[in-house]
């Protein structure tokens, strides 16, 4: 459950939130530079301080998740030489979610469905994603990118796992906050493109969090 200061840490990360979203709109880099690495560690102020439903090992996993999310959100903040560690941190960002999920794991009929979506996912975006890393400026990024995709798709299939509609939903806007950056940093960027990329991965982290309290 939601303890009071859980509450209170949940009302920060919504005021940075919103916050970053205008930033980002009004092009205002010097407020981003807080709000939007305050939403993620109001985030985690939220998952250390609520009453989990889930099992200790858990949470912790997912704080630590949420930790290298931060990481990442810093990192990709700066020069454009830091984007490779921005996108490594995300990464085990990853990783550390894909513990707490399979630690949840209830059922292999839902990671089915899961496949199929990222599938899908893969398909329509994901090739196209890599065959512009490829063929444009960046394609000493192809690697990285390749295994970034890789698992985030395994994110994504075992939020599928845990049968829980908050995971499965964090999950499924982390897909799409990170396909709009693909496409907009490696193929077309369109409008208010970063304004989509922060409001579905802010959603996402909030989910995911969520899931610690309903389980």
């Amino acid at each position: 459950m939601m303890t009071t200061a859980a509450w209170a840490f949940a009302a920060v990360a919504a005021v940075f939130a919103l916050t970053d979203w205008w930033a980002v709109v009004a092009e205002r880099t010097t407020v981003r530079y807080v709000a939007k690495p305050a939403t993620l560690a109001a985030l985690i102020g939220v998952a250390v301080t609520l009453d989990p439903s889930v099992s200790p090992a858990v949470r912790a996993w997912m704080v630590a998740g949420l930790v290298f999310s931060l990481g990442g959100d810093v990192f990709l903040m700066l020069d454009e030489k830091w984007f490779v560690a921005g996108l490594a941190s995300f990464l085990v960002g990853h990783i550390s979610y894909i513990v707490a999920m399979q630690l949840a794991h209830e059922s292999w009929v839902a990671v089915a469905v899961g496949v199929v979506v990222v599938a899908v996912g893969v398909g329509l975006i994901g090739t196209r994603v890599v065959a512009g890393v490829g063929a444009g400026d960046h394609a000493d990024m192809k690697v990285p990118v390749i295994g970034y995709l890789t698992v985030i798709s395994v994110m994504v299939i075992s939020a599928f796992g845990t049968a829980a509609p908050w995971a499965i939903a964090g999950a499924l806007l982390f897909y799409a906050s990170d396909a709009t950056l693909a496409w907009n940093r490696f193929l077309t960027p369109f409008r208010h493109g970063n304004l989509a990329v922060m409001v579905t991965y802010h959603l996402a982290q909030a989910s995911l969090v969520a899931w610690l309290v309903t389980g």
